[in-house]
């Protein structure tokens, strides 16, 4: 099986306006802590950045509204290779009893780069608008003699699906709400290769490399194209911007602090 499941959290409430007035005005003061950032194929620098934690993105991304009535609420996690989107989704599901994470790196292995949206958009994403539990084989595991299935078990209250195109426009109709993790290019390159060599991906060091950039290459196009940190509700600094307590995030609104330029 290839998700993973917030084990401690809070039992499932319509959203709290005090919390959510508290995030807000946080997001809209000031423009201390913030460090520069290298960036890539247009995307703005964001900020002024606050930190929070978890529960309170939760709320900030609701928006003022209610949870969804007989199905989950569905908040995609999108950005760069290596920018700490696993670490955020984990993170926002222990904020829910029985919350999943949903990893698109399992619906894209063995299938063409980026070329997975409609598995993750049938398998996946409309058995969850309609309130039914996932049991989704990708087609390349049977091929490939990998076991198990993605699942999400009926009446899980939260759902984030977590990965490089997460948010894309092919899906967005049945995403509730997105999450740019903005992160400094150099640094995430770094991270996401000394992460692959430690568990052994794509062979050794040297391969690791060489698959980084095979896959950067096709990442860089992929996101100028898609340019989802405009579609974001919300932004999550990856690497560092700021000194930050334990289990907090720095956080700033969708709007960049930079004028945005076109690649």
């Amino acid at each position: 099986m290839s998700t993973e499941r917030g084990t401690v959290g809070v039992s499932r409430l319509d959203c709290s306006v005090d919390l959510l007035a508290v995030v807000v005005g946080a997001l809209a003061g000031g423009d201390d802590g913030v460090m520069g950032m290298e960036l890539l194929g247009g995307e703005p620098a964001f900020g002024p950045w606050r930190a929070v934690d978890a529960s309170a993105i939760i709320e900030f991304v609701l928006g003022g509204g209610r949870w969804p009535l007989g199905r989950p609420l569905v908040v995609a996690v999108d950005g760069r290779g290596g920018s700490g989107k696993s670490t955020l989704a984990a993170a926002l599901a222990g904020t829910h009893v029985g919350a999943v994470v949903v990893h698109t790196d399992d619906v894209a292995w063995h299938e063409p780069f980026f070329g997975w949206g409609p598995l993750l958009r049938d398998g996946v994403l409309l058995p969850l608008r309609r309130g039914e539990a996932v049991a989704f084989r990708p087609p390349a595991w049977g091929r490939h003699g990998r076991d198990g299935w993605i699942e999400v078990p009926a009446g899980s209250g939260l759902v984030v699906v977590e990965g490089v195109g997460a948010a894309q426009r092919s899906f967005g109709d049945l995403i509730d709400a997105s999450i740019w993790v903005q992160s400094d290019f150099v640094e995430a390159e770094r991270r996401g290769i000394a992460r692959d060599v430690a568990e052994g991906l794509n062979g050794g060091r040297e391969a690791a490399v060489a698959f980084w950039h095979e896959w950067m290459s096709h990442e860089l196009t992929f996101l100028s194209e898609q340019r989802p940190w405009e579609r974001a509700r919300l932004v999550v600094a990856g690497t560092n911007v700021m000194d930050l307590p334990a289990g907090q995030f720095a956080v700033s609104p969708p709007t960049p602090s930079t004028p945005v330029s076109r690649p």
